[in-house]
Order: structure tokens, then C-alpha cells, then sequence
């Protein structure tokens, strides 16, 4: 049971990390191919970095073994690890956090590809909360449950997601010159909170009906 819970654990790692990275790779390179400033600062991918990197990491190989991963058929010892389904979700989810990205920095924009910092900041913040979000998803990665299902025996996913949220928080705060950040208002703050946690729903809805059409 551990090393199979062990096993998909990785590949939850894998699919929140690649997602992230094809999202800011895209992101950056077709930003600034059309013309507008630089999407995301040195210093704000290395707070990025640190999420995907570190705190993603830690959060989602605590996850505790399910003993469900023993109803599954054994996997062939050769297979590749990011599998069909694996490579859908990263596609299709990388795609559309690009779409939605592109299409607000083009209305954020005055037609001369000049954002204010005010919508930099913005702009950085819902990036991150996008994959807040996403990393919910990836906690349920081959699985028709909720993410909330067993989260309060996940202390350290816990931990995790309040640390990327009060980092968050705090680095537009007083991130100032050092992150391109301004502080935002209270109500942005509830709309982007709001909006982007659209991610995680869409996942709870997809996943609720592969539970309905299972049984």
C-alpha cells in the first residue's frame, strides 16, 4: 500500500509541476512576443519555483496512504510514469490556464502592451492562485473523490497551502520594487480568490461525474 500510494503521490507531484511550468513558459514567451511588458519578474518565478518546487513537493508526497490504491490492477513495471490521462490533464489544464492568462493581459492592457503595476500585481497573483487551486486537483489525481476528502489527516498539505497563501499575500504587500508589486485592495483580493478557484471546482465537478458514470 505505501509504495503504491508512494507511487501516485510522484505522479501528482508531476502533474502540478509540469502544468506550472508549461503555463509560465508559454506565458512569458507569448507575452512578450506580443509585445507586452515582461508577465512575470525574475524574482516572481522564484517565488514560483518555490511552490512548485519545494512547498508542492512536500505537500504532495505527505499526502497519508488510501487503502484503495490496492483495489487497482498492478502496473506494468516498464511503464512510463506520466501516463495518457497524465498527459491530457497537463495539456489541456497548461492550455487553458495560457488562454485565460493571455486573454487578461490583453484587457488589462491600453494597446500598447503597458501594464500598470497595479495590474502586474494582479496579474502575478492570479497566476499563482490558478495553480493554488490546481494543486487541489492534483491531490485528486486518479481518484472520483473530492479534494477535501481526507484533507484534515493532510496536515502537512494543510500547512502548505496556507504557507503559498500568506507568502502570497505577503510579497504584494511589501514586495515592492524587489517583486514589481503594489498592495491590492481587499475586494480584488476576494474577486481573484474567488475567480480562479473556478480551477477547482471544474475538477470537482469532472470528478463527481466519473464517480456517477463508475458506478
Amino acid at each position: 500500500m505505501w509504495g503504491r500510494s508512494l507511487y501516485q503521490n510522484i505522479q501528482r507531484f508531476i502533474i502540478f509541476q509540469l502544468t506550472i511550468n508549461l503555463t509560465a513558459m508559454l506565458i512569458v514567451l507569448l507575452g512578450t512576443l506580443l509585445g507586452h511588458d515582461l508577465p512575470l519578474t525574475v524574482t516572481q518565478m522564484l517565488w514560483v519555483n518555490l511552490i512548485m518546487d519545494t512547498f508542492a513537493a512536500g505537500a504532495l508526497a505527505s499526502l497519508p496512504p488510501e487503502e484503495r490504491v490496492m483495489k487497482l490492477a498492478p502496473r506494468d513495471s516498464s511503464a512510463f510514469i506520466i501516463t495518457p490521462s497524465m498527459r491530457i490533464n497537463i495539456i489541456l489544464t497548461g492550455l487553458f490556464f495560457v488562454v485565460s492568462l493571455l486573454w487578461l493581459m490583453l484587457e488589462m492592457g491600453d494597446g500598447s502592451g503597458s501594464l500598470s503595476r497595479y495590474d502586474l500585481s494582479m496579474f502575478f497573483t492570479i497566476f499563482v492562485m490558478l495553480q493554488f487551486w490546481n494543486m487541489f486537483n492534483a491531490k485528486s489525481f486518479n481518484s472520483a473523490g473530492s479534494a477535501f476528502r481526507g484533507i484534515i489527516k493532510s496536515p502537512g498539505f494543510l500547512l502548505v497551502s496556507l504557507l503559498i497563501v500568506l507568502g502570497q499575500v505577503l510579497i504584494v504587500r511589501f514586495g515592492g520594487d524587489v517583486f514589481r508589486t503594489v498592495p491590492l485592495k481587499l475586494w480584488d483580493w476576494a474577486l481573484i480568490v474567488a475567480g480562479t478557484s473556478v480551477v477547482l471546482w471544474v475538477g470537482e465537478l469532472t470528478r463527481l461525474i466519473k464517480k456517477i458514470v463508475v458506478k
